[in-house]
């Protein structure tokens, strides 16, 4: 069917007047000479999303963005107050913005004091292709120079629950599910918080891409150690990153495909004298990814379950498979032992436990000469949510003569431990059937000789909650306890 002439005089003169055509479901990137620049918006039957993003900071005035749908062929600031003409808002500190509009016939995008500034726009009818994400990546844990993180979960496990009468629990080294077809690209941007480049750089996936060489670290989903099923939450990807610079406070954000951008976490690298290397990747610990104390060659590479001791393995499995058997002289999922819990929740939060009892999580006590990564980092950051508390970690000091753990070999170096926190053992003496005899320190006497009371729970017998932090760890890098398993 032809538009009518009237339709037709109104598109052509867009199209004049414009000065490139946007496309879309598409992400194009410009470099502005001039101002103001004009860019027709594509007709779609369905509301279409415009965003853009800064992928270098603007030198003088901040560019300014506008949208019109209607008779409005050069909108602009005076524009503003018409039905038909609409400002993106860029978010401070990310700047980047969207508006999501209706564009039956013909629109215009104008951008106003971008010369020498460049930038992305992104028009779709399938959701803002450039936003800021309400989730984070998950920090695991650092040694001098090198980092273990993990993106924000984005595909359930799918992980069937057992059932009477083929109850049948996971074994000890567990075989995970098929991995998600298509996952998101994740990435990974890492600079120093005190960085006064990375302080005035847009937080944007382009800005982060264009420089990482001189400013952070950028890593893609093909430099990661690839997916991994680490708990509940479901699937994430996971890195494992080297060359950070020891006692240096650090900056993450995670963006997904490309455009999209999480809000950020906070950490800082230890010592030079931080001798314990990251271990990870556990069929049979899956939440384990933090420093202990295991002897390694290659401390470039961490600790791996090839490179753990055969010995070590074989005793943790072997434990975990006769609770299993033990367990599983009820007939689980007939005779009913709780209306909240089951077998499998038994299981899981055994494991969790034997996991943070049998490999301690190294840390060191915090140097008296510098701050916090969290201090710091909030300091810089004005807009980030400031940290509640001060507590003091629950931590312990170790040696080779008075090892916390005895399955393993013996460390050569004396090394601190961050306690687990009760809450794990209690999680599985509350998940567990009595007949089992799983029992845990009381809070109010010998509790804190070999955990971390009062973080998580307040630290009194039989009260939930109201601990000093209310988790194991937060957003900036504190580890109160270790948690495997709780919030």
């Amino acid at each position: 069917m032809l538009l009518p002439r009237t339709l037709l005089c109104l598109a052509q003169a867009w199209l004049v007047l414009a000065d490139t055509q946007l496309v879309l479901n598409q992400l194009q990137t410009f470099s502005a000479t001039s101002s103001p620049l004009m860019y027709a918006l594509p007709a779609s039957s369905n509301p279409i999303s415009v965003s853009v993003a800064l992928c270098s900071y603007p030198q003088s005035t901040a560019p300014r963005f506008f949208v019109s749908n209607g008779s409005v062929t050069e909108p602009g600031p005076d524009d503003l107050g018409e039905g038909d003409v609409f400002e993106i808002g860029l978010e401070d500190e990310y700047l980047l913005g969207n508006i999501t509009v209706q564009v039956t016939n013909s629109g215009v995008l104008a951008v106003y004091n971008a010369t020498n500034t460049s930038f992305e726009v992104g028009v779709s009818d399938e959701g803002p292709i450039h936003q800021v994400l309400n989730e984070l990546p998950l920090f695991s844990d650092s040694t001098a120079n090198q980092l273990l993180a993990f993106s924000p979960p984005f595909s359930s496990s799918n992980i069937s629950s057992p059932s009477y009468p083929n109850y049948t629990l996971p074994a000890a080294i567990l075989t995970f599910p098929p991995e998600p077809q298509s996952p998101p690209d994740y990435s990974l941007f890492i600079a120093a918080t005190t960085s006064s480049a990375f302080v005035s750089l847009p937080r944007t996936g382009c800005a982060f891409r264009d420089s990482a060489s001189n400013i952070g670290h950028y890593v893609t989903p093909s430099q990661s150690e690839g997916l991994w099923l680490r708990d509940a939450d479901g699937w994430r990807w996971q890195w494992f990153v080297n060359g950070l610079v020891p006692r240096t406070n650090y900056t993450v954000y995670a963006v997904k495909n490309e455009t999209q951008v999480t809000e950020p976490i906070y950490f800082a690298t230890k010592s030079p004298a931080f001798s314990c290397p990251i271990v990870y990747g556990l069929p049979f610990c899956p939440s384990v990814g933090y420093a202990a104390p295991v002897s390694n060659n290659d401390a470039a590479s961490g600790v791996t379950v090839a490179e753990l001791p055969s010995d070590f393995t074989g005793n943790l499995t072997s434990g975990l498979a006769n609770f299993t058997t033990m367990l599983t002289t009820i007939a689980c999922g007939r005779d009913l032992y709780s209306p909240l819990v089951t077998c499998a929740d038994c299981q899981a939060a055994y494991r969790n436990w034997i996991c943070a009892v049998s490999l301690p999580r190294c840390a060191e006590y915090a140097s008296t000469s510098s701050s916090s990564a969290a201090s710091t980092s909030t300091a810089i950051q004005g807009g980030a949510q400031q940290p509640l508390v001060t507590a003091t970690p629950a931590l312990s000091l170790a040696s080779a003569s008075n090892p916390r753990a005895t399955g393993l070999p013996v460390y050569a170096e004396n090394y601190t431990v961050v306690l687990p926190c009760l809450e794990v053992c209690n999680a599985a003496d509350r998940a567990c059937p009595p007949f089992l005899g799983f029992q845990c320190p009381l809070p109010q006497f010998t509790a804190s000789m070999s955990y971390g009371v009062g973080y998580i729970d307040a630290g009194v017998e039989g009260v939930v909650g109201g601990g000093s932090t209310g988790a194991s760890t937060d957003r900036w890098g504190n580890v109160w306890c270790n948690g495997l398993g709780v919030v």
